[in-house]
């Protein structure tokens, strides 16, 4: 019954998901068509957003100076767009001084190009080229027929060319000619005026609305997410406008230095297509380069002017751009060039300048709306899985050597105890949750385990020292929330197996065993491997040893201690089970239940019958250690009594840092360096 019920179900969850994603494709499909259809208004739109993005702070700076809101947004507009039109007069100004210059560096032209073919040709080549000219004219040449005497008619009138003559145009006609090509242009300005001074004047407004879309039922969240984003992109924008506007002065006035004609055009260039990344300066290199082999008999001209745009983007971008607006725009690579490539399909040029900080707001909206989440995965440049979502991903690949790769970047920052703790040990907790959804084969969770053990091979070795700023200064242990969270692991001590008890000497006194499945031995690897970088001997053993069958041929030789791991916080009745199995087998040695990750499972030693219970690595080896101290401290202490019984005089013991005194036990701790 329960299998027909499975059957029916699955075609409707397949069917559902697939009428969702057929419904969202559709959606998209009509927000493009709309968006190409309806360029000659989306573009003035796009464009009055992003120049409010600008001059928000601007305004917001007039008025803090108590300058009324009707008289700072009209008068940040007006100055903007003066600027705007300014800039434009003088573009057009360059390029008609550009073109009417362009004549004179036809003979120049002509000479590079006749040396640099002295260069790379040879008389034979020419000879042979210029007789395939010769034949191909020859072979190309039409044959025309002559005329023949009996096909002319006597009498035949031949037709009389005329010529048609267009009166010329009225002043009203020539002023028409004259402006329109001017109103499109024209028509765009005053839109994006139109639609910035209303922006500005009610952004309150509109950030209520946003607001009320994007969550009304949590306030506070959609409120700091909203102002995060709009204070997020008025800084990147505005940054944006000054390091571009910054480079295009700096090319243009080393251009002009340099003598290539229309530098100040140049400059402009430069500054416009920075704001598209990594291929936009070289765009605008193109042309003062082109120009400067035209102008210049030499090559000198040329190196100078590639070196003085090379060498400004080299210092905005890797020395001014990371201090003021980071490192990153938000945007991965692939997200650029394809945001590129659409939005210069949809609205020509102008899309190919607003393509990235349009995609910058779309992510921004991505980061902050929930359902919108999926822009930011697509177009964001942060990771698409967390680390311990990669590392589970990467053992059901069979791929530890990618894993052990990310696992060295993450040790330059943090211990390896930290990786097992965060990063590891939480991807077998996703690789458990999937275990019991009987989702992971058996064959698969061995996989898993055995990538595991290469991951930690391929740390060996790695030493487990983290940075002192990652840790408490007092070293206490921190709660396992925040263990789990990322915060710092408790500092665990190095012990030196020469000065522990005799009993403690052992090669394994720590004997970490699976309670149930393969995940159980990859954490339980974890363990064992965090407890011999500090100096415990421990090894752990095959899920097969604790079998029924298996657990009376377990190796329990110079066994002091057993850590059983469990990442099943539902089976408590395993655990006793296996609890008094080992009791059974082991009666004198210590039992520590470690249950990965079960903070609110109830389980305690008590309900257990264990010595002790842990929730997290760190607490665990924190346990282990001091348990090994516990019991050194509990020699000295004996063999001091056992001294003080016997006759003659007494040395009073000399305490320095915890250490015992000159007769007791050698120090028992070290620090990584002394053991370095």
């Amino acid at each position: 019954m329960s299998l027909d019920l499975d059957a029916r179900v699955t075609p409707r969850i397949a069917g559902g998901f697939g009428d969702g994603a057929m419904a969202a494709a559709v959606i998209a499909a009509l927000v493009i068509c709309g968006l190409y259809v309806g360029r000659e208004i989306f573009v003035p739109i796009a464009l009055a957003v992003l120049l409010s993005f600008v001059l928000a702070p601007l305004v917001e700076i007039l008025e803090r100076w108590h300058f009324p809101r009707a008289a700072s947004v009209p008068l940040v507009v007006v100055i903007a767009f003066v600027a705007i039109f300014a800039l434009g007069s003088l573009i057009a100004n360059e390029i008609r001084h550009l073109a009417e210059g362009l004549p004179r560096y036809q003979q120049t032209m002509q000479q590079k190009i006749q040396s640099l073919r002295a260069l790379t040709s040879t008389v034979a080549l020419d000879r042979a080229a210029d007789i395939l000219q010769t034949l191909g004219k020859e072979i190309n040449v039409p044959q025309t027929p002559s005329p023949s005497p009996l096909s002319e008619t006597p009498g035949e009138a031949k037709p009389i060319p005329v010529e048609v003559r267009s009166p010329p145009p009225s002043a009203l006609e020539s002023i028409l000619a004259l402006i329109s090509p001017l109103l499109h242009p024209l028509a765009t300005v005053g839109v994006v005026i139109v639609f910035v001074v209303f922006i500005l004047f009610q952004r309150e407004d509109l950030r209520n609305r946003v607001i009320k879309l994007a969550g009304s039922n949590d306030l506070q969240s959609a409120t700091a997410a909203i102002d995060d984003a709009a204070g997020r992109l008025s800084r990147f924008f505005l940054m944006q406008v000054a390091l571009n506007t910054s480079f295009g002065v700096l090319v243009g006035i080393g251009l002009l230095v340099i003598g290539v004609p229309s530098a100040i055009l140049w400059g402009i260039l430069a500054a416009i297509m920075r704001f598209v990344p990594y291929v936009g300066v070289f765009i605008a290199a193109f042309f003062p380069l082109t120009l400067s082999v035209a102008v210049d008999p030499g090559w000198s001209m040329l190196l100078w002017a590639g070196a003085i745009i090379f060498l400004t983007e080299l210092v905005i971008g890797q020395v001014f751009e990371p201090l003021l607006v980071g490192h990153s725009s938000g945007l991965s690579p692939v997200a650029v060039v394809a945001s590129a490539t659409f939005w210069t399909a949809l609205w020509g040029p102008i899309g190919l300048v607003l393509a990235t900080p349009l995609t910058v707001c779309l992510v921004v909206l991505g980061r902050h709306v929930e359902h919108l989440r999926f822009l930011d995965i697509l177009l964001g440049d942060r990771p698409a899985l967390s680390p311990p979502e990669l590392f589970y991903q990467r053992m059901l690949a069979n791929d530890p050597a990618e894993a052990a790769d990310t696992a060295e970047e993450f040790l330059k920052e943090g211990s390896l105890a930290e990786y097992y703790e965060t990063v590891a040990l939480n991807g077998l907790m996703l690789a458990q949750a999937d275990l019991r959804r009987d989702r992971l084969s058996p064959d698969r969770l061995a996989e898993i385990r055995d990538s595991v053990a290469e991951v930690i091979d391929g740390l060996a070795s790695e030493f487990d020292d983290a940075m002192a700023s990652r840790h408490p200064k007092n070293g206490a242990p921190t709660d396992a929330a925040d263990v789990a969270a990322g915060a710092p692991m408790p500092e665990l001590p190095f012990i030196i197996r020469e000065g522990l008890p005799l009993e403690w000497q052992a090669e394994h006194p720590v004997l970490c065993v699976a309670q149930r499945s393969d995940l159980d031995e990859a954490a339980a690897m974890f363990l064992a491997e965090i407890l011999s970088k500090h100096g415990l001997g421990a090894r752990a053993a095959r899920k097969e040893e604790t079998s029924p069958s298996g657990i009376f041929q377990l190796d329990a030789s110079g066994v002091m201690l057993v850590c059983i791991s469990t990442l099943d916080d539902g089976g408590a009745a395993q655990t006793r089970h296996l609890l008094r199995k080992l009791r059974r087998k082991m009666p004198r040695v210590r039992i520590l239940v470690c249950c990965w990750g079960c903070t609110n499972s109830g389980l305690t030693k008590d309900h257990l019958k264990a010595d002790a219970v842990a929730d997290n690595l760190g607490e665990a080896a924190a346990y282990c250690l001091s348990l090994v101290d516990q019991t050194a401290a509990h020699d000295i202490i004996h063999k001091d009594a056992a001294r003080s019984r016997e006759p003659g005089p007494q040395i009073p013991p000399k305490q320095t840092d915890g250490s015992a005194d000159r007769r007791g036990a050698p120090l028992r701790t070290s620090s990584f360096r002394d053991r370095r």
